[in-house]
Parts: structure tokens; sequence; C-alpha cells
């Protein structure tokens, strides 16, 4: 029983807590973090420290500018993600192949421009010495994977296109005229069992280590962007869904409006839904969409849960998000119709920011615990989010800080000082214990039924260790953890922490 599907059945005292490390800030070899031995080890780790979650975030595969918030897919897994000291195990790869090869110069930092320049060709090489029996048993575990075709299709034409969007492919191409696409198909066979071939990879080793996970008691929580990248599979695939011109092109735009922390808003650039469409056929995009990212996590995570309820459009063009206007989303008709055919699943809504009544109305309907982050309670800017924990009910995830904030030693050197001294006198922080410490102990000690920290919060890091700052390019999703921190000692601390304040799990045996 996951720690969400424990909230939404009424069960009494259960109290957990998780620990958010993306697959990429894991200290594997080969330039970035992967679904091998590291991930193995800090599961274990988890287990020591008296976890019971593993909150990461999204594994598509990441495009311009690294988000893992701009994927080529919501269906697809990274391929940067594929561990290559077990394709060497299963024989698809020598180490010498792999080992000297440039994978970026600091462990600390993932570098992107090396991954991109030596990790498919590496790929290539795995995939070519797959043979028909290898196939058949990969194949399993993806065969009813109805969004693989069209993915694949969709990076063998990006190859052949040097990378540019499909927006910028031939007409006939862009517009998915059936002879065109049959043309491709039979020119482009190789390039496109390669990306298949990936993909089987990647959900082998994924499963592998999902079952690592659970056999030990750590569920993992996983992370659902609302929008999807407009040079996507997902979008050239199924236009339909999503508010476009005749040709393609977005006519309105995802972003957040203006307010105390950005003048301009943000300026997403997310092609928008086509609600309208979506529901007069029961939302089966979406469904879909769902069902997949239950395939691949325990909980699930909805990024930007307003969204359902009202989403902020931006006409097409535009540089800012100044112009932007709110329209109504399909709200918990939407809701209704995934549990109707999914079943209750366990899903956390990420309901930050400023929250009207309707939301906050739509939240209670459909029933999902919301989320709280330490951090926004002592701003100053704050408009009323119930942040502090004094304000906290049962039903609710808490943070100390999201993969969008900065870490705790970070926050504690750059905040104002008016809301740094409000920390210290609410939380009682004090630096013998640590100012990480001490605000972790206090979401600890919270009501919340479960609460997650950043790994760097753990380790007491700064902000060099911050993973993103929203509305900035260049310098973001690179950070990783070094090896040889997920030790003992540390364990032994978080795991006194847990039993001080009841959320140790209930594995077997104990």
């Amino acid at each position: 029983m996951t720690p969400v599907d424990s909230i939404k059945k009424g069960e009494p005292n259960v109290r957990r807590a998780g620990i958010l490390m993306p697959i990429s800030s894991l200290p594997s070899p080969c330039g970035i973090g992967t679904l091998g031995a590291a991930a193995r080890e800090f599961v274990d780790f988890l287990v020591q420290s008296g976890q019971s979650c593993w909150q990461i975030l999204p594994v598509g595969p990441t495009s311009y500018g690294d988000s893992p918030y701009q994927s080529f897919s919501s269906f697809a897994g990274n391929p940067y993600f594929i561990d290559l000291d077990i394709l060497a195990e299963w024989g698809f790869l020598e180490p010498e192949e792999y080992q000297s090869l440039d994978w970026g110069n600091d462990p600390e930092r993932v570098d992107y421009e090396a991954l991109y320049r030596n990790r498919f060709a590496v790929l290539r090489l795995a995939c070519s010495r797959l043979k028909r029996g290898d196939l058949f048993e990969l194949r399993g575990v993806l065969w009813k994977a109805d969004w693989l075709e069209d993915y694949a299709l969709f990076m063998a034409l990006k190859d052949r296109y040097d990378g540019a969007p499909w927006l910028e492919w031939p007409e006939d191409l862009r517009l998915r005229r059936p002879a065109a696409l049959e043309s491709a198909r039979k020119e482009l066979a190789g390039e496109i069992d390669f990306w298949t071939r990936v993909q089987l990879l990647f959900f082998s080793q994924w499963w592998s280590l999902k079952d690592y996970a659970n056999e030990r008691g750590v569920s993992i929580i996983g992370d659902l962007p609302i929008y999807v990248s407009i040079d996507s599979a997902d979008v050239w695939a199924h236009p339909e869904q999503f508010q476009l011109d005749a040709g393609g092109r977005p006519t309105e735009v995802a972003g957040c409006p203006p307010d105390g922390f950005s003048a301009d808003g943000q300026l997403w650039g997310n092609p928008l839904f086509d609600w309208d469409r979506m529901k007069a056929d029961g939302y089966q995009w979406w469904i879909r969409r769902i069902a997949a990212q239950f395939q691949l996590y325990d909980t699930l995570r909805i990024d930007h849960f307003r969204g359902f309820d009202e989403y902020y459009a931006i006409p097409a063009g535009d540089t800012t998000a100044r112009n932007g206007r709110w329209r109504p989303g399909p709200g918990i008709d939407f809701f209704r119709a995934v549990e109707a055919a999914l079943g209750p699943r366990e899903i956390i809504a990420e309901d930050l920011g400023f929250l009207t009544d309707s939301v906050r109305s739509l939240l209670k309907a459909a029933g999902y615990p919301g989320m709280k982050v330490l951090e926004f309670a002592f701003d100053s800017r704050d408009t009323g989010g119930g942040y502090l924990p004094h304000c906290y009910t049962r039903h609710c995830v808490v943070y100390a800080g999201t993969h969008d904030n900065d870490t705790i030693q970070g926050w504690m050197a750059h905040a104002p000082a008016e809301d740094v001294a409000l920390a210290k006198a609410y939380l009682r922080l004090n630096e013998q214990e640590g100012w990480h410490w001490g605000m972790m102990r206090s979401a600890w000690a919270s009501v919340a039924d479960l609460a997650v920290m950043q790994f760097q919060d753990v380790l007491g890091l700064g902000s060099e260790a911050r993973m993103n700052t929203p509305s900035t390019l260049g310098n973001n999703w690179r950070w990783r953890t070094l090896p040889g921190r997920f030790t003992a000692a540390l364990a032994d601390r978080l795991h006194r922490e847990m039993e001080l304040y009841q959320r140790l799990p209930r594995r077997e045996g104990r």
C-alpha cells in the first residue's frame, strides 16, 4: 500500500517519508544518473533510512534545454538513463567501448553536450547486437505500447532533418499524409528499428529497478507535467487534441500570469489542449497517458493542477505572458472520467501558487492530497497559501522545497532577511542543529501524511546544488550527487528522525 493509497482509504496514523532524487542526479558513471547499480544503492539507502518513497522527476526523453518537463514524448523513456554497465552484463557492449569516452569533467554536473555527442553512438552499437531472441524477450514488456510506432518514426524523421522541429519538416510529413508516412516508414526502417530497440532497453531496465524498489517496500512517486512540448510525438501524432491552426501551429500557448515572483509572468510556450474535443471522446488520449504513467510509477504527482480548473492562454507569438487570459478547464468531469476508466489511483495534486475557491473546490471534489512547501511559508510575498505547519491537515504532502526551489541552505543564505528571521523564530532553527535539519525536522513533525525532502537538503548543500530556477536557461537540471554520499551514518540519522516522528514504514519483519 502506498502512502497516498493509505490517505485515500482513511487508514489512521499512517505517516510516511520519502526523498526527491532525480534519476539524472544519481552518481552513476558515464556522465548522468542511470537505472543501474547507483539506483539500487539509493534504494538500499532509502530502506536503511526508514523512507517509504522515492520521488523522481519525469523520465521522458529530454529535448532542447534539457528539461524533463519538455520532452519528445509523454510515453517514452529517456535513452540517457539506460545503464551501459547493465548492457555490458547482457553481452551487448564491451566495457572499453564506453568507459573511455568523454562524459564530462565535473562529476557534480551533467554535461548534456557530451552525452548527446557520445551516448547514441554507444546505444547504436548495443542495439545492433540484439538478436531475435533478445528482441522477443524485450518486446514482451511493451507489447501494448500503441505510442511506440509513432514515437520511433518521429525520432527517425528528426534525425533525417538534423533535429529540426516537426513544424519545419516538409508539408506532407508535417501534416501526416498517409502516402508520405508510408514512404518514410520504408526508407527509415532501420532507424525506426533502432529507436524501438532503445525503448525496449529502457523499459526492461526500468521495470527491473522498480521491482527492486517495490520488493524492499519502497514506492516510486512519478511526476506528470500537465502540458507537452510542441516538438513532440504527442502533438505531431495527435494534432486534433490540441489548439492548433490548419498548419499545426499553436493559436495560443501555456504559461502563468505576472505575479510577485515575475513581473512578466512565465511564458512556457506549450500548446494548449482542446478540452472540448477531448471531452467528446471521453478524454481517451489523457486516459492512455495516465495509464502509461501508472505502468512506471506507484504514485503520480500531477503538475500544475490548477490548469484543470482554469488555464492561462497566451497569444502565440507574444514574448511575455502579460497578455494572456484565463479559460475554463475540464474540471471534475475529467477526473471522474479517469477514475471510471482506470479505477482509484494514487495521485498527488501540485496545487501550489495562488489558488481560487474554484481550484480548492476541484481539489476537494477530486479527493487528492495537495502540496505544502515550507520555504513558501515564510515568503513575504505569500498570498495566503496556508504553508505554515499549523495550517496543515493530514490530507497533504509536505516538502521543505521542490525541484523549482532553492535548497534550504541556499534559501537561508539568499532569502530576504525578514523571511529568514521569521523562519528561524517559527521553526526554532539554530546553527548547532543545522538550518537544513531544523527545517526538515519541522516537516517531519507536521501532521502531513507524507513528507518528502530533496536529497540536496539531506546533504545540507547550498545554491550550487539547486536543480532548477524557473524562467531561466542554461544552468538547470544538471546537479548530481557524488559517489559515496549514501552513507550508513546519514541513513542512521534519518532513521532516528523517522522513529521520533513515527514515519517508519511497515515493512515485513518490522
